[in-house]
C-alpha cells in the first residue's frame, strides 16, 4: 500500500517542501529500501515480503522517480542534497537511525547516510561511486542509452517483448543476469519508469564527479556485488573495501547489477544478516 509524506528541506534561498512516494509493510526494526537511478520502489518487491518477516521495511520513490515528484526550484539532484532529503524523510517518519540498504545509486546515499551517522548500518549492492573515470564513462553511456531507448519504444511493443523470456531479456538483461525471472508486468512497469524519470538527467549529471572515498566507522556496513553485474563491474567492491575497511563484502553468485530478483533468498539474507 503506498502513501506520501511531505517535509522541508533547507536550500540556499530557504527552506523547500519536498513530497516523497513510499511503502511501509512488517514489524521490527526499521529497514529502509533505497532504488538505483531510473528505476523506481518496486525493483525491491522480490525481497520485501521476506525481509517484513523480521523488519519494518520503507521503500520510496526517490524525488524525480518512480511516482515521487521532482525536486522543487533550489535543491539539486546531488549527493548532498538527496542525503539531507532522506535525513528530513526519517524525520519525518520518526525513523530513528533506521538500518538502510541501497542498489547502485541508492547504495552510494545508503552509504552517504551512514557516513552521516544518520543509519544504524548499511548494506550496499553494488553501489555506485568506486569506479575509475572510464568504469563510470561507460556505465553512465549504458544508462543513456536504455534511457534513450525506453523513451522511443511503443508501449505495444513494450508490452510484447515483455511477454516471453527473450523479450525481456532484450529490455533488461543489462540489469538482470536472469531476466526470464521477471515478472512482464514488473518489466512494463520498470521500462515506463525509466522513460519517465523526471530526475533522471539531471542525477546522472551530478553523479559525473562522485567519488565515495571515506570510511564508515561505527556502524555494520555490508557491500555485496552480483558476480554477473555489467553495469558496475565486481572489482569494484574490491575498492570498497579498500575504503571502508571493516566492510563485510559479500559476493552474489549469479547476480547481476540488480540483484534482488536473481536471486532473492540470497539478498534478504545479506540484508537481513547486515541489519542485525
Amino acid at each position: 500500500m503506498s502513501a506520501t509524506v511531505s517535509f522541508q528541506v533547507a536550500s540556499p534561498h530557504g527552506p523547500r517542501s519536498v513530497t516523497v512516494d513510499y511503502a511501509r509493510v512488517g514489524n521490527g526494526e526499521p529497514l529502509l529500501l533505497l532504488h538505483g537511478i531510473g528505476h523506481h520502489r518496486q525493483v525491491w518487491d522480490p525481497v520485501v515480503d521476506i525481509l517484513a518477516a523480521e523488519r519494518d521495511v520503507i521503500s520510496v520513490d526517490l524525488p524525480g522517480f518512480g511516482t515521487s515528484p521532482g525536486l522543487p526550484d533550489g535543491l539539486a539532484y546531488d549527493l548532498a542534497t538527496t542525503t539531507s532529503v532522506f535525513g528530513a524523510f526519517c524525520e519525518a517518519m520518526e525513523l530513528d537511525r533506521p538500518h538502510v540498504v541501497g542498489n547502485s545509486l541508492g547504495g552510494l546515499i545508503a552509504l552517504e547516510l551512514g557516513r552521516e551517522k544518520l543509519a544504524r548500518s548499511v548494506t550496499a549492492l553494488s553501489p555506485a561511486g568506486f569506479w575509475s573515470e572510464a568504469e563510470r564513462r561507460y556505465a553512465f553511456g549504458v544508462l543513456l542509452a536504455m534511457r534513450h531507448i525506453s523513451r522511443r519504444l511503443p508501449l505495444p511493443l513494450v508490452e510484447q517483448l515483455s511477454r516471453s523470456a527473450a523479450g525481456r531479456t532484450v529490455l533488461t538483461s543489462t540489469i538482470y543476469a536472469r531476466p526470464g525471472r521477471r515478472s512482464p508486468d514488473a518489466v512494463v512497469a520498470e521500462t515506463l519508469a525509466l522513460a519517465q524519470a523526471t530526475g533522471f538527467d539531471q542525477t546522472l549529471g551530478a553523479g559525473r564527479a562522485v567519488r565515495f572515498t571515506d570510511d564508515i566507522p561505527g556502524i555494520p556496513v555490508t557491500v555485496a556485488w552480483g558476480s554477473r553485474d555489467r553495469l558496475l563491474v565486481r572489482r569494484q567492491g574490491v575498492r570498497a573495501k579498500q575504503i571502508i575497511p571493516r566492510a563485510r563484502l559479500v559476493r552474489l553468485p549469479g547476480c547481476g547489477h540488480c540483484p534482488m530478483n536473481d536471486d532473492p533468498a540470497l539478498v534478504a539474507r545479506v540484508i537481513l544478516d547486515g541489519s542485525r
